[in-house]
């Protein structure tokens, strides 16, 4: 997320080859390479990732693996110095529709990089290494030798392992190491080597032994398939989720040998079954939870010979934020029942019944790092660093006074420090911490004076972030308002470091589409909201912006409500193809965004159409009392999710927009309880039940306004959105047709909460601008 980045808009200030560019169009951004999370070579010189096209024509979005050199010069690779690195970036004190982030800058006239889009490794430009087939989410094993990825080739998505040459950077063969009917993803190497864990849905009901585990579930598949019958029978809640179903099935982790290859049971017929195969989480609980994203909530040992992982075995989960931490050896007997598993299982956070995530060992094996919540039922409560004792049990909360969420998390190689991912205003910073809870600054000195100083450095990052092995760079993607993610790598100094070190680009897939395109850049305001606290906004301009002129106003209202918007780079909700005909983009980051301390996100707590709503006034008079370029009398608010129940709030408490658009908001707050999954959503943030508090699920409900509907309204849901089912964006369209307000409704059949296929994307955009063009337009 995010502003204030001290080298997000480099590009700009660097002469760019004489070029006519035009605006950001959906098309331009359907050409850029959605570029994942970084994965350093066990021997710190390679960088691998992977990278999505998407071919609009086909309808279809793809992986492919690529691999970039780390000592490239982009870098500043300098001698590593002995001792600690410390490091401090930044300079400071999920009813989610979550929100994307993501920067790569030009690099048009660097004289050291040229050729194609794709580059060589003599120039140290990333390459892609698979490409002729999908391949997604690689992972190193520790000898450098091979890598692990997914891919969906051959019986749909199994693990692959590739052969990587350490001296050219290529792969020299691959081959599928999985071929289990419930398909695998998720894959993880054991730091021996040995092993490789990966995740599948499985049926609790068929834990046993490898073979009679793999048989039965292979069997309850193809009866499944084959069955007329498709009605499903719920035993209990939480029996669809977000976009699926759960039909049954848990997810469990799995461990196979990584030198294994698909055989076949003889008599078995097509059966797949493995020499070495085991479920490390037998029983009827997801391990591991659940997951939109981010980083993964399991984790080997250093040694290989234990995994920790985390799982919610509460009663009733759809009430529950209770996951728990627990631990598990990996090597047992071949003939071990589930039983002797769950029996050698140990849960390490028992004590605490709020959520308890992302477990990460220290390198040296003495600790596990994770994250923890306080406050039971509450998705949204404060996140900490945590230290667990693996001797002594003893747990330590090492941002106690952090007065900020906590989010990916990464270890230093000498285990002496913990790097971590936050939120600050409209952006992402990294900070870094001792084992013993000390902050530390990054050691660089930009004077000559004798000691070191602190030099801040705020950039924008989307929570992905590793350390190389030898301690001297961080590498993290990062994205920007104006460019999506891109791999950065920051070299840390343990002593002086003249001149003082900058956050480098090490890919540039997307620079040339970027090069022939005219952004506008974020502008931040602030302004006082609710209960007097200051709140932020911030605001787009459109290509070739004439301050002479006046421009309507496109909005924008972010969902969660605990997910903020700034600096950041989003495919479904972009601000700059918003902006991009002729349209001033603004948003405000009300209470309940992250950023700016718990209070302030605590504040939304049954007050949903209270705090909220004044900030969202509020900003927009302070936009258009300051900025005169702005025509008030042609104004169209926009929303999903969270967003979308504003908007709809916002139909019965104000007319001052021309037009609005709901996507996936909630209409009937009542209603909307019985069709969710995730209840500890609602119980929390309305203080409990529709038969528990009537009065405040009716307070905030939208429906008890409709008197007050004039506005016309575009309403989008998809049938698969589970999260706030379908029937609320029938409900208010109905409502809206019968009381004669202008209106008008995109259904997605084979969409959820987002909308993520490229062509129905593609009409959604349009269909969005088209009606926002109809009513304040020019």
């Amino acid at each position: 997320m995010r502003i204030g980045l001290l080298f997000s808009f480099l590009f700009l200030l660097l002469p760019v080859a004489a070029q006519t560019k035009h605006p950001f169009t959906f098309e331009d951004m359907m050409k850029l390479k959605r570029v994942e999370e970084p994965l350093v070579s066990p021997d710190g010189k390679w960088v691998l990732f992977a990278a999505v096209d998407v071919d609009l024509q086909a309808n279809t979005k793809t992986p492919h693996v690529w691999v970039v050199a780390l000592t490239s010069r982009a870098t500043n690779t300098r001698v590593a110095h002995p001792g600690p690195v410390l490091a401090r970036v930044g300079y400071s004190d999920t009813k989610k529709a979550g929100s994307s982030t993501s920067s790569n800058h030009s690099r048009a006239n660097d004289p050291g990089m040229t050729g194609g889009e794709s580059g060589t490794d003599s120039r140290g430009r990333e390459r892609e290494i698979i490409s002729d087939q999908d391949a997604d989410r690689p992972r190193w094993a520790p000898d450098g030798k091979h890598f692990a990825f997914i891919s969906t080739k051959e019986n749909g998505s199994q693990v692959w392992i590739a052969d990587f040459d350490d001296a050219t950077g290529t792969v020299t063969g691959k081959h599928r190491l999985t071929n289990i009917a419930t398909e695998a993803d998720g894959e993880l190497w054991s730091p021996d080597g040995k092993n490789i864990l990966f995740k599948s849905d499985v049926w609790p009901e068929c834990d046993g032994a490898p073979y009679a585990e793999t048989d039965c579930n292979a069997k309850k598949l193809t009866e499944e398939r084959q069955s007329k019958v498709k009605a499903l029978i719920f035993m209990h809640l939480l029996f669809r989720h977000w976009n699926a179903y759960k039909e049954g099935k848990r997810t469990h982790l799995f461990l196979i040998d990584a030198k294994s290859m698909p055989e076949f049971r003889k008599g078995q017929g097509n059966i797949g079954v493995y020499e070495t195969f085991r479920d490390l989480t037998p029983g009827d609980y997801d391990a591991p939870v659940f997951s939109l994203g981010g980083q993964d909530d399991y984790a080997f040992s250093p040694d290989g010979q234990e995994i920790c992982y985390a799982s919610n075995h509460d009663r009733e989960p759809a009430i529950s934020t209770n996951n728990d931490l627990f631990t598990v050896p990996v090597n047992f007997p071949a003939d071990a029942t589930s039983k002797q598993v769950l029996a050698a299982t140990k849960d390490i956070t028992v004590e605490n019944k709020a959520a308890d995530n992302t477990p990460l060992y220290s390198p040296d094996g003495k600790y596990i790092a994770y994250r923890a919540q306080q406050r039971p039922g509450y998705e949204s409560d404060r996140w900490r660093l945590m230290l667990y004792d693996r001797k002594t049990g003893e747990k330590k909360n090492l941002t106690e006074q952090f007065d900020r969420w906590v989010d990916t998390i990464a270890w230093s190689p000498d285990s002496s420090t913990m790097y971590f991912v936050y939120a600050q205003e409209g952006e992402s910073r990294i900070d870094a911490i001792s084992v013993n809870g000390t902050r530390l600054p990054v050691y660089a000195l930009g004077t000559n004076t004798p000691e070191p100083s602190w030099i801040p450095m705020t950039f924008s990052t989307n929570d992905n972030i590793a350390t190389a092995p030898h301690g001297n760079h961080l590498v993290f993607t990062t994205n920007s308002i104006r460019s999506p993610d891109g791999i950065y790598a920051l070299y840390l100094c343990s002593q002086r470091c003249d001149p003082p070190p900058s956050p480098s680009p090490i890919t540039h897939l997307n620079d040339s589409v970027l090069s022939r395109v005219s952004m506008s850049p974020l502008e931040p305001f602030w302004f006082t909201g609710a209960h007097n606290d200051k709140v932020e906004g911030f605001l787009i301009k459109p290509p070739n912006f004439d301050p002479n002129k006046k421009y309507p106003v496109k909005f924008i209202v972010h969902g969660g409500p605990q997910v903020p918007m700034g600096d950041e780079w989003s495919y479904r909700w972009n601000e700059e193809l918003f902006a991009a005909n002729g349209y001033v983009v603004i948003w405000i980051n009300f209470h309940a965004s992250p950023g700016y301390g718990q209070k302030f996100i605590d504040a939304v707590n049954a007050d949903w159409g209270g705090a909220p709503y004044e900030d969202l006034m509020k900003g927009l008079d302070y936009a258009e009392q300051h900025y005169p370029f702005i025509d008030k009398d042609r104004e169209c608010a926009l929303g999903a999710s969270f967003g979308g129940y504003m908007i709809n709030w916002i139909m019965g408490h104000t007319n001052r927009f021309k037009c609005l658009v709901t996507h996936d908001g909630d209409f009937n707050l009542e209603a909307d309880y019985g069709s969710t999954e995730e209840l500890w959503f609602p119980e929390w943030e309305l203080k409990g039940t529709p038969w528990t508090n009537r009065e405040m699920y009716r307070k905030w409900s939208p429906h008890l306004f409709v008197q007050s509907f004039k506005t016309p309204t575009l309403v989008v849901h998809g049938q698969l959105d589970y999260r706030i089912d379908v029937s609320e964006g029938f409900d208010l369209f109905t409502t809206l047709q019968r009381l004669g307000v202008p209106s008008k409704m995109l259904y997605f059949p084979d969409e959820g909460h987002w909308v993520l296929k490229p062509q129905n994307s593609q009409l959604w955009y349009k269909t969005v601008n088209d009606w926002v063009d109809q009513w304040i337009g020019k």
